[in-house]
This record gives structure tokens, C-alpha cells and sequence, in this order.
């Protein structure tokens, strides 16, 4: 076990940017001459020693005979990661960690908008931006921009499936937006000019206490759009605590019926998924389990070895201001990016009450994974590499695929104008007070009867930044590794 347990691992995360790093040096043989130092081989090396120590499928790599350690350290990663399309679908690889700590903590320069594509007509060339959410400050919402507003050209292109990573990747931008007229999206006249800005993001974007009385409910509801416990700097708590606070309004409020939407969340901390979970579940005690850890074959022998089975046990963490005592259910929101971290709490939940989905399959990702960074500091590539599955208490863990968790209710988010968060008629929150048995008028009046089904391109509410849209579930507590 000399080689097991050696390396650095760091609190962070992702990547979707994966250029090669080139170091470079100055040489004193004039005053002008920069010489640069080629270190991929190493950085190559570095690679495949950490990926077979730790990966989940380190033993179907291919042996470094077969490989050439002068690729791009990218196209060298691609060649070691298992099964690319299909099974692990979430390793990364890349140049610099320090900036993406930052990003995956809530801080990211965006226009501060999560949509959703959809097409604008039958031929399914043009392409609409529906937007789903924007993010509270964010220069989005400074110009006035909100959810359900329509983007339909940007600086003056027609959107299509082929230009909209380019036309989005401008610092700024000029949107034009549509209007719904005569059951069609037509371009109006009205268009904002954006700038894309750095903004930190409460990944708790809205709650609020639905009062029923008339079927005796009280119901909480939260959007939560990403598991993270606070900022790096300052308050490393600052956003778990904010949950607890609620969930402490939704206690001394009686709330008797749980609506957590989780249609933006994309993953994130496993300790935040804890937390939640643990304001939550049922009958709250010290030895209920929320998850179990599997690493890989040798990983798996040696903790338990030394420190028996129990060591893959999670357990819910005590919290004064749990609820799952008023309550027999939970009602979780889903879209197809609903992943990881959030299908952690959806699974980790169901052996202990009744767990309602409401929308469209989750994602399907039961792999946690960190970020390792080179302890030599040499270079700033780090590996965004997955450990190991999660099994809920009872040992399931079936959803690790590309139709994730099926709902309970099937529901198209695709009506057209989208109804505020909230709204007794958005489609999602509505089938919930259905199942509830809460009386909900069939009409909205013009506001409804203006509406269009939108033939969307996928079903997943996408962020603007795009490593944003990555599937985290992240282990920033790693003591059987750090402590070695």
C-alpha cells in the first residue's frame, strides 16, 4: 500500500476547459529570449500514476506501454478514461484548479441566466432561449431581464443549434427577445445589451410558505439550484446555515407538506447534500444512514482492513431544525440536469419516507469524485476523477445511467409564457398540489389561454457559464485519505 494514499486532494472540483498548460522560463542569454519548458511528459506521467492509484475503474487502464506520454495531456486523459459515453461520463481533466475553486463555489463570470433551448419552428433550424431562472444581481436581472422571457436572436443572428456556443461565449451581448403572437414566437423590437460580470450566486434561489387551509396544508417550498455550503473565503457556512434558517421558518410555521425543487441543481457537495437531507428525513436519529461509500477493489480492502465496514457508512448529521417529523413525504421537482448530489438526497431519503418526483428523469450520476492537485505544485492540472458509487441504506443505487431516476409524474415543463416559481399554475409545483389533494381552478385565464407548447431540443435547464453544467458530486471531506 507504499504507492496508495500519496496524493494531494484538494476541496474542488471540475472542468470543462481542457487546453494544454505550457510552462515557460527566462533565459539570461539576452534580455529578450524566452525559453519554453515542455513538461507533458511528466505532467502525462503524473496522470496515469494518480489515475491508477485511486480512479473506480483504475484496473481497466490501459498499460502505459501502449500509450504515448508526448500527447496532449488532455487527449492523453481521454485515452484513460472508462467507457467514455456511457458509463463514466463525468471525469475531467484541467489547467487550472485555482480559478475553478472559485467557479464552483458559487462565483463565475456570467450574465447570471439559467435556460432552457427550445425550437422556434417546425424545420427545427432556429433556436429559442427560454429562460428559466435568473440569478438574483446578476447583470441579467440589472437590465431587467426575468423568467420566462424569450431570447429569439443574439446581436442580431438567428439563434441555431451550430452558432449558439460561439454567440454565447461573447463577453457582451445584445439579446433580442420574442413574444408569443398568434400561437408563434415572433422577434419584437424590444432588445437588452448584457455584460458579462463576476457573480457570486446563492445557490438558495427562492422559498416560500404556501398556506392551504382549505385542505389543511402547509407547504414548504424551496428552489434550491446547487450544493454549496458557503464561500471560500469568509463564511465557509454561510449557505448551509441559510437552509437551516429556513427550514426553522418552515418548523415554526407547521409546514406539513415539502415541495424541494431541484429541476436547476446539477450536483455539488456531498456535506450540503447532508445537511439538506438531514433538515428532512424522517424520524431523525444518530445511527440512520444516509449513504455508503464504494471505492475501488484495493481502496475498498485496505480501509476496511483498517477500519472495518462501518467506515462506509454516512450518516444524517443532527439538526435542531429538522421536519420529517410533520411529515410522511417529500415532493422533489426533477429536469433531466437534476444530477448527482441531488439524486444522492432523492435516494438517500427513500428508505426512510415516501419520495414523490414530479417532472422529467434526473440525469443518472451515483459517482462522488474529487479534484487532485500535484502536491509538488509543478503545474496547476488537477483531475477531476471519480472514487467510487453511493448506495442509499438499503443498498440501491440503480439510477447510474442515462435515464436516471424516473418520475413518479411525468410532466412537460414546456408550457409557454412560464408561470413564476411557485405559481399554483406552473406545471411541476401544480401536479404537486394535485397529489396533495389541493383544489387548483383548470383555468388562468388569457394569461393560459395565450400559451404554446414549446418543442424544446433536451429536457435540462443548461446555466450560462458552461462548465456550470457539469454533474458534481464532491467529497470535500476525505479523512480516510488525508490522514493517512
Amino acid at each position: 500500500m507504499n504507492s496508495m494514499l500519496r496524493f494531494n486532494i484538494i476541496k474542488f472540483i471540475t472542468v470543462l476547459s481542457i487546453s494544454l498548460l505550457v510552462f515557460t522560463a527566462c533565459s539570461k542569454k539576452d534580455d529578450t529570449t524566452v525559453t519554453p519548458v515542455d513538461n507533458t511528459q511528466q505532467i502525462n506521467q503524473w496522470i496515469y500514476d494518480t489515475m491508477s492509484d485511486a480512479y473506480y475503474w483504475y484496473d481497466q487502464l490501459s498499460a502505459i506501454s501502449t500509450l504515448s506520454l508526448t500527447d496532449a495531456s488532455d487527449d492523453f486523459f481521454e485515452k484513460l478514461v472508462y467507457q467514455r459515453s456511457t458509463v463514466d461520463r463525468f471525469s475531467m481533466v484541467t489547467d487550472d484548479v485555482d480559478e475553478l475553486e472559485k467557479e464552483f463555489n458559487g462565483v463565475s463570470k456570467v450574465f447570471g441566466i439559467r435556460y432552457m433551448l427550445g425550437y422556434l419552428d417546425n424545420t427545427q433550424t432556429n433556436v429559442g432561449i427560454v429562460l428559466t431562472q435568473v440569478i438574483t444581481g446578476s447583470p441579467a436581472a440589472i437590465v431587467g431581464l426575468n423568467r420566462g422571457d424569450i431570447i429569439v436572436k443574439i446581436n442580431g443572428q438567428n439563434i441555431t443549434s451550430s452558432n449558439f456556443s460561439s454567440l454565447m461565449g461573447n463577453e457582451t451581448v445584445t439579446f433580442t427577445l420574442g413574444s408569443i403572437t398568434n400561437g408563434s414566437i415572433v422577434a419584437t423590437s424590444n432588445t437588452v445589451s448584457v455584460t458579462k460580470t463576476e457573480v457570486t450566486e446563492n445557490p438558495i434561489a427562492f422559498s416560500s410558505i404556501v398556506q392551504k387551509t382549505s385542505a389543511n396544508k402547509t407547504i414548504g417550498y424551496l428552489v434550491y439550484s446547487q450544493f454549496v455550503p458557503g464561500l471560500d473565503t469568509g463564511d465557509t457556512l454561510k449557505y448551509d446555515n441559510q437552509l437551516r434558517s429556513i427550514f426553522a421558518d418552515f418548523k415554526a410555521a407547521g409546514v406539513n407538506e415539502l415541495v424541494l425543487d431541484l429541476r436547476f441543481n446539477p450536483g455539488g457537495y456531498i456535506s450540503s447534500a447532508t445537511t439538506l437531507a438531514s433538515l428532512i428525513v424522517n424520524n431523525l436519529t444518530t445511527n440512520k444512514i444516509f449513504f455508503k461509500d464504494q471505492y475501488n477493489s484495493k481502496y475498498q480492502t485496505y480501509f476496511a482492513k483498517q477500519y472495518g465496514s462501518n467506515i462506509f457508512n454516512n450518516y444524517f448529521s443532527i439538526e435542531k431544525n429538522n421536519i420529517g417529523n410533520n411529515l410522511n413525504r417529500v415532493f422533489v421537482l426533477t429536469s433531466n440536469g437534476t444530477a448527482s448530489s441531488s439524486e444522492l438526497v432523492i435516494n438517500g431519503l427513500k428508505p426512510y419516507m415516501q419520495v414523490i418526483t414530479i417532472g422529467e428523469h434526473t440525469y443518472g450520476k451515483n459517482l462522488f469524485g474529487t479534484l487532485v492537485a500535484d502536491d509538488q505544485k509543478r503545474w496547476k492540472w488537477g483531475i477531476y476523477m471519480m472514487l467510487g458509487i453511493t448506495q442509499n441504506a438499503n443498498g440501491e443505487s440503480d439510477y447510474g445511467n442515462i435515464n436516471g431516476i424516473a418520475p413518479t409524474y411525468a410532466v412537460d415543463d414546456n408550457v409557454l409564457p412560464l408561470q413564476p416559481l411557485g405559481n399554483d399554475y406552473e406545471p411541476l409545483f401544480n401536479k404537486a398540489l394535485t397529489v396533495m389533494g389541493v383544489s387548483v381552478p383548470n383555468t388562468n385565464g388569457a394569461r393560459q389561454s395565450a400559451g404554446i407548447l414549446l418543442n424544446y431540443t433536451t429536457r435540462e435547464n443548461y446555466a450560462d457559464n458552461p462548465i456550470r453544467n457539469e454533474k458534481l458530486m464532491i467529497k470535500n471531506y476525505l479523512p480516510k485519505l488525508i490522514n493517512k
